[in-house]
């Protein structure tokens, strides 16, 4: 994991990662507040006390912006609040206040750590109705699999014999580099809207297709760079995902804006 990250090797990581996951979503609202500040804010605390289950259970609005460190109210604070509560009351009540317990009842396997999250935290169950049909992108479930697995190297508790079947993070800044690369082609409405910074809704058909076709144009990605392998170990869209996050915030100063939608998902 970067520097920027904790990781002890042990599972306070994985309690660390999961706090950090819970909170992963919407930034754009404050122009000042970034992943970086969330991630380095939580690792900067004394204690593991800090982040315990129980702390979590009983955080509110104020608590939250301690957590971080943060300066002033975060964007949905109270939102958040609620969410490391429900973390907090889920972890002490099914797996021993332990974000490690949660990761070791999915048996070294992915999938069952996103349906472990899904079924015992319902801020994690990221999903749409579309066109009468429902969608699953459970963006913030596999991210927490995937830092999982890359902060302990694919090893121990990281250690997932299905870590394939994970997509991207369908979130709001890979679509630009996406878009950039030529991937992805928004419809003169979309670009209008992107670009004019407007609020794209929550659930909305374009919402739902921009996260969809990111997340197809990395798997016609990752296959594509897979064919030219000749030998594994082959690439995962996770780790696809990892570069054009931090290619889109490496240069996110030069990039286009990016589209916003106020959600608890992503």
């Amino acid at each position: 994991m970067p520097e920027l990250h904790f990781c002890d090797g042990g599972p306070l990581t994985a309690q660390y990662l999961l706090v950090v996951d819970s909170l992963n979503f919407c930034f754009w609202p404050d122009a000042e507040l970034q992943y970086e500040h969330l991630a380095g804010g939580v690792k900067c605390l004394q204690g593991p006390r800090c982040i315990s289950a129980a702390r979590l259970a009983e955080i509110d609005g104020p608590g939250v912006q301690q957590l971080l460190g943060w300066h002033r109210e975060l964007p949905e604070q109270d939102e958040r609040a609620r969410l490391l509560r429900e973390v907090g009351a889920g972890l002490l009540q099914h797996f021993q206040g332990q974000a490690a317990e949660l990761v070791t009842a999915a048996g070294q396997s992915a999938v069952a750590l996103v349906q472990l999250l899904t079924a015992h935290f319902p801020g994690f169950r990221d999903h749409s109705i579309y066109k009468g049909r429902q969608v699953f992108f459970y963006k913030r479930a596999q991210i927490f699999v995937g830092d999982v697995y890359g902060a302990f190297a694919g090893k121990g508790l990281g250690c997932f014999h299905d870590v394939d079947q994970l997509t991207m993070f369908a979130d709001y800044r890979v679509p630009v580099v996406l878009r950039l690369m030529g991937l992805l082609q928004y419809s003169p409405e979309l670009q209008q809207q992107v670009e004019g910074m407007q609020e794209l809704a929550s659930g909305s058909e374009a919402e739902i297709e921009l996260r969809a076709a990111s997340i197809v144009a990395v798997e016609l990605l990752k296959d594509a760079a897979n064919a030219q392998l000749l030998q594994p170990p082959q690439l995962l869209s996770i780790q696809l995902d990892w570069w054009l996050w931090h290619e889109g915030e490496r240069m996110r100063a030069q990039h286009p804006p990016h589209h916003r939608t106020m959600t608890i998902y992503y």
